[in-house]
Order: C-alpha cells, then sequence, then structure tokens
C-alpha cells in the first residue's frame, strides 16, 4: 500500500499553497490590466505638462496609500490598487492611442499586449523551478534600473539618445524589468499562505507594464518616445 510520509504531505500542502496564492496574484492582475485599458479608453488624446506631473504625482503617492491600505484591510488595498490601475491607465493611455493612430499601430499595440502576456507565463512557469539566490539578482537588477532612470531623466532635457541609442536603452529596460517579473515570481513562490496578495500583484503589474510599454518602443522602432516612470 502506498503512503505519503509527513515530509511529502508538507511538501504537497506547500505545491497547493503557492498555487493559490499565485492563482489569486493572477487574477488581480489580469483585472487591473483591464482597468488600466478603460483607463486608457477614457483619458485624454494628450496630457499637457501639468496634467501629466499632476498624475505622477498621485500615482506615486497611491503607490505608498496602496501598501498602507493593504495592511489594515486587505479589501480596501484592493479597491485601491484599482483604483491605481485605472489612473495608470489615463497616464499611459496617450501614448498607446498614439500608436494606435499609426499606419501599423494597431498590430503594435496587440504585438506588444500579446508578448507581455505570454513573457508573464513563462516567467511563472520558470519561477516555479528556478533555483538561485533572487534576492541578489533582484538587487543588481534594482541598480541596473536606477542607472537607468537616471539616463531617461537625464535625456529628457538633453536628447542626446540617438536611435541607435534608444534601441539599446529600451532593450535594456525590457531585460531588466524580465528579471524582476522573475524575481517576483520567485518571491511570490516563496511567499507564506498568508500574505497579501495585492502587494505582489502591485509589484508584478508595474514590472509588466513597463515590458508592455518597451515593447510598445521596440516593436514600433521608437515612434512616440516616453521614457518608464515605475518599478
Amino acid at each position: 500500500m502506498q503512503t505519503i510520509n509527513a515530509s511529502q504531505g508538507i511538501r504537497i500542502l506547500d505545491s497547493r499553497t503557492t498555487a493559490s496564492l499565485l492563482s489569486k496574484v493572477l487574477w488581480i492582475t489580469t483585472v487591473g490590466f483591464l482597468f488600466t485599458a478603460f483607463g486608457a479608453w477614457i483619458g485624454p488624446d494628450i496630457l499637457g505638462g501639468i496634467g501629466y506631473t499632476a498624475i505622477f504625482i498621485v500615482s506615486l503617492l497611491m503607490l505608498f496609500a496602496i501598501r498602507a491600505a493593504a495592511q489594515r484591510s486587505p479589501a480596501l488595498g484592493l479597491v485601491m490598487f484599482y483604483a491605481f490601475t485605472v489612473i495608470m491607465g489615463i497616464e499611459v493611455g496617450p501614448l498607446i492611442k498614439a500608436y494606435l493612430h499609426l499606419a501599423n499601430g494597431q498590430t503594435i499595440v496587440f504585438e506588444a499586449a500579446i508578448t507581455t502576456a505570454l513573457g508573464m507565463a513563462v516567467m511563472a512557469m520558470i519561477a516555479q523551478i528556478a533555483q538561485f539566490n533572487y534576492q541578489k539578482v533582484g538587487a543588481y537588477a534594482g541598480a541596473a534600473l536606477l542607472g537607468l532612470i537616471i539616463v531617461g531623466f537625464i535625456s529628457m532635457f538633453f536628447h542626446f539618445m540617438g536611435p541607435a541609442a534608444y534601441s539599446i536603452y529600451c532593450w535594456g529596460g525590457l531585460a531588466i524589468f524580465s528579471v524582476l517579473l522573475l524575481v517576483d515570481f520567485m518571491r511570490l513562490r516563496d511567499s507564506p499562505a498568508n500574505s497579501t496578495p495585492v502587494f505582489m500583484a502591485l509589484s508584478i503589474y508595474l514590472d509588466a507594464l513597463n515590458i508592455f510599454l518597451f515593447l510598445l518602443q521596440i516593436f514600433g522602432n521608437g515612434s512616440n518616445r516616453r521614457d518608464s516612470k515605475w518599478s
């Protein structure tokens, strides 16, 4: 007669717990992207400097508010997360609409969205079997992201990046956020059962959103250039 010892039982329970938490996070993230699409649809075609700055500040404040609210009430944190995704849709909406007005724009946006979704699925599967110090890798990727943000910020004022340099910049950003996405999925894999899924959904959502934006730039050959803002 086949028996299951205690260690096997613990591993089975851990795998089921991880799968349950992963499914919750992915559902929250998926719905968040639907709200982002809604925000992009209702948002203006063009955001002026003042409007974009205001949206950026509100989004930044909401990041801290979501983390604080989710600790007290997961339901409130979830509502604020979805409100945040709508605001992000309004922020990135002008960029998406600009691509949709290009001759091949619908294809570019569709391919960027599909590639992002497939990339998320691949990273989620790799995270279940990968064995390395993801905390150290995440720290290196975070440092690389900081450098990327600094370069992007400087280029906003001095415009020193030509098409070739900007292409390298976009591929670098795509690589960094792909690594961060894998790290976040591995962190999710090792999270305890009582973890708040909103926290992890927020990180994965921001990783995937930035991957989508960089893919837009790459597939669009740098048209309608706009730097990434979130990590």
